[in-house]
């Protein structure tokens, strides 16, 4: 909920800052105000957004490169029946377990029963 908030007043100070760059800009165009050196040289500014988004794109390059990682490890599942106490192993990866579903390494799909219980050993 807060990242809303602060999404929405970055828009609007953004638009604040163009609009008031626009009036002073008009404003030096008509020769009211004398022109202003940038604080900022423009290739320090540029240089600067440029590696912002290349840390931003390796970020998520990493983050997602972690997802799959984990979605690809090779895990144990103990299948237990709670009547008979039954303990069946399969071996599964990370990312194919579903809630009371999974996909075996050797491509079989697995289904729950309401009395069977599972257990996810690394």
């Amino acid at each position: 909920m807060i990242w809303k908030l602060l999404l929405t007043a970055a828009v609007l100070l953004g638009a604040y800052g163009v609009i008031r760059a626009r009036i002073r800009a008009d404003r030096v165009a008509r020769g009211l105000e004398p022109p202003r050196r940038p604080v900022f040289p423009p290739g320090a500014i540029r240089l600067t957004a440029l590696l912002v988004v290349a840390v931003m794109v390796i970020g998520s390059a990493f983050y997602l490169f972690q997802g799959w990682l984990t979605d690809h490890e090779e895990i144990q599942v103990q299948v237990i029946n709670a009547n008979t106490g039954a303990i069946t192993l399969y071996q599964s990866r990370r990312g194919s377990v579903d809630g009371r579903r999974f996909r075996t390494l050797d491509g079989r799909e697995i289904r729950l029963a309401d009395v069977e219980r599972m257990i996810i050993l690394p």
